[in-house]
């Protein structure tokens, strides 16, 4: 029996908006200082630094808003997994800082990732919820 028939499909739902919201939030923040975002990206050493801050924005804001409304949600999921995985690898590289004030923000901002990219899988697994476009 799936557990997830078995509560409610307000729980899925929120769950969808809270997770999406943090992409949305991101996708929203990087498209409106566009230009310091390909310079962070330029910094990390990411190629085609500006192309791959729109690329950043599109998956973001669009995989956010589509994570939202439940629609093809296992894909949407498995392509977010993929971006904050990217970008944990990236920007949270907390062991080569020294510095304990840097160390341990690096640190917290990639277990917070690592628990995004925890919750994503539920969705992976289990659908998302009755309550979306999908209704599984």
């Amino acid at each position: 029996m799936n557990t997830m028939a078995m509560g409610s499909p307000t729980l899925p739902l929120l769950a969808r908006i809270l997770i999406g919201a943090l992409f949305l939030t991101a996708g929203i923040r990087k498209a409106m200082t566009i230009a310091a975002t390909a310079g962070y990206f330029a910094k990390l050493g990411f190629p085609a630094a500006e192309a791959m801050a729109w690329l950043a924005v599109a998956i973001e804001i669009g995989g956010g808003l589509l994570l939202i409304i439940g629609w093809q949600t296992r894909w949407i999921a498995w392509l977010l997994v993929l971006f904050t995985v990217i970008a944990t690898g990236m920007a949270h590289r907390f062991w080569e800082f020294s510095d304990p004030g840097q160390y341990n923000g690096q640190l917290n901002n990639f277990l917070k990732n690592v628990a995004i990219v925890g919750g994503l899988l539920m969705f992976i697994t289990h659908g998302p919820g009755s309550a979306s476009v999908d209704k599984r």
